[in-house]
């Protein structure tokens, strides 16, 4: 992608939402959402920038989603 994504998810009710972009090192580059969200389809853009509003470099990215007990972990590509 580049210069956004938007990182589309659903939710069976509402409950609370974790959704951060992470390297491949597994450090967090960027948090997406951290708190309560509604049921129904969801969808948070990523606009390849850190924590600090600082472009990321190209490279392969993962949004890691945590609902309850479960976790989804896809990979995104940026190409500046």
């Amino acid at each position: 992608f580049n210069p956004a994504t938007d990182i589309k998810f659903s939710l069976p009710g509402d409950t609370r939402v974790d959704l951060g972009v992470y390297d491949v090192a597994g450090r967090l580059v960027r948090t997406l959402v951290s708190g309560n969200m509604t049921a129904g389809l969801q969808s948070e853009r990523w606009d390849g920038r850190d924590e600090s509003g600082l472009n990321v470099a190209s490279g392969v990215y993962f949004a890691r989603l945590r609902v309850g007990d479960k976790t989804s972990i896809k990979p995104m590509a940026l190409v500046r």
